[in-house]
């Protein structure tokens, strides 16, 4: 006659009953992220350096798209009740802690504060990739809009800004239009950009995209006066189809 096996110890069913959990656990399929969950994880923090109309809106519009983003001016006192209404991922800070902030700046000063930020901050924008959506005009920027038409607009950014990884962006147009135009219904507004490094330029296309705009790549930096004032693309609002078209005309 056979012996009745005997009882397991409590422990040891503890422990088989836990195995047993963790296999199930293991063979069922994993729940997809939720939406908060993967913005979160694809969050780029920014910093924006001049938090004037356009570096308020875009970075504001940065920030909806769940960025979080620094804003930078030489008062940023005054920019705390700008970020108190865009919640918990806004702050506000100096050039420099921008700067510190993150690899990804926004850089929305008037062009004439180019040779100043170049000699305060030096060699601290190196491997820095810098959207640039500044523009040059005589009457406000003085010689160095000068500097712009002989050398082109671009290629004068990444000269005072030394070893930046500078795409052209988000210049092409007035704060106003960013405003009410992201997000569009029935195709997006198209965005031209430019620069010379791939990756940097795959970033800025992102994060036109999560601005609510359809990037559209005009070439390299030295093609940025092309949509710069005074070029035939700037102010060519259409979506990517019609802004491509108007490129293959000019």
């Amino acid at each position: 006659m056979a012996t009745p096996a005997s009882p397991l110890d409590p422990k040891r069913r503890l422990l088989l009953g836990a195995a047993a959990c963790a296999a199930l656990a293991a063979s069922l399929p994993r729940p997809a992220r939720s939406q908060s969950a993967r913005r979160k994880a694809a969050a780029q923090p920014i910093g924006v350096i001049g938090a004037g109309q356009i570096g308020g809106t875009i970075g504001g519009l940065w920030v909806k798209a769940g960025h979080p983003v620094l804003f930078s001016s030489r008062h940023p006192e005054a920019l705390k009740p700008m970020v108190a209404e865009m919640g918990t991922l806004a702050r506000a800070g100096t050039v420099a802690e921008a700067i510190a902030f993150s690899d990804v700046l926004f850089l929305a000063t008037p062009y004439g504060a180019l040779p100043q930020l170049s000699r305060d901050h030096a060699e601290a924008w190196r491997g820095k990739i810098v959207l640039d959506a500044t523009n040059a005009f005589d009457h406000r920027d003085g010689p160095i809009a000068e500097e712009t038409r002989r050398d082109g607009i671009g290629l004068t950014t990444a000269r005072y800004l030394r070893g930046a990884r500078v795409v052209r962006a988000f210049n092409f147009m007035g704060a106003a239009q960013f405003a009410s135009e992201h997000h569009r219904q029935g195709g997006l507004v198209a965005v031209p950009i430019a620069g010379d490094d791939k990756a940097a330029l795959d970033v800025a296309a992102q994060l036109v995209r999560d601005a609510g705009f359809e990037p559209v790549v005009v070439g390299p930096l030295s093609s940025a006066d092309r949509f710069a004032p005074g070029g035939p693309l700037f102010r060519q609002v259409g979506t990517a189809e019609e802004f491509r078209r108007k490129m293959g005309a000019q």
